[in-house]
């Protein structure tokens, strides 16, 4: 069997993790496909672990919404339906309303410092054209404006979705010509938070978010 990925070791990760990290991984850069079975046996063997490591991950990934079980089939990889991606789009538009609303009244100089650099980090991982990179510099952007809100509640409700909506984010930023429209729209995030207007804050954020779903969909629709 031809290997499509190597495991990534960590002396200090548990084995069960690690192998975790590598399908999740695999199916966020698409080199596990939506809709592939995921066969215990043939993926033990291409990592070179015992199959409990790999029933251990699999049920980790299926908990969140990576993975699905189907009935005499098995474990495959969740397809990106429409009604899945609205359903959790539409929550982290309300999720992240909220937070940039209490981030407009609540930043301060240094928080506002952070958000910037997020921003140019985010920026020069575009530039870099790693597409993980991407993806972290992204979802770091957002969830300084989440720790900003100081709501415990709301920042454990955003978690809850992280890893859906982190696929969904990969997923967009595979199309190039959207990364300049996530830069500025950055940067137009961050200007309206330091001049403390919430609403139009909320407003770039709901067609940052948008843009994402119309795009998504746009993409499983050609597929």
């Amino acid at each position: 069997m031809k290997n499509r990925f190597s495991m990534e070791m960590d002396e200090y990760l548990p084995l069960r993790d690690a192998v975790y990290k590598t399908l999740r991984q695999a199916i966020l850069r698409g080199e596990l496909k939506p809709g592939e079975r995921l066969m215990e046996i043939a993926l033990a063997e291409e990592l070179g672990v015992s199959r409990t490591p790999i029933r251990d991950a699999i049920r980790k990934l299926e908990q969140d919404g990576l993975v699905r079980m189907i009935h005499r089939k098995g474990a495959q990889v969740a397809n990106i339906t429409e009604k899945d991606l609205t359903d959790v789009l539409e929550v982290r538009i309300g999720l992240e309303r909220m937070a940039i609303d209490k981030a407009c009244q609540m930043i301060g100089r240094e928080q506002l410092d952070l958000l910037e650099q997020a921003a140019k980090g985010f920026e020069e991982a575009i530039q870099g054209g790693d597409l993980t990179e991407m993806a972290e510099a992204d979802k770091n952007f957002h969830e300084i404006i989440y720790s900003v809100s100081g709501n415990k509640c709301l920042i454990e409700m955003q978690a809850n979705l992280r890893e859906q909506v982190y696929r969904y984010r990969m997923e967009y930023l595979k199309e190039e010509n959207v990364r300049k429209i996530l830069v500025e729209e950055h940067g137009q995030i961050v200007d309206a938070i330091r001049e403390r207007d919430a609403e139009k804050a909320k407003n770039i954020i709901y067609r940052h978010i948008e843009n994402q779903r119309v795009g998504i969909i746009r993409s499983i629709r050609v597929g």
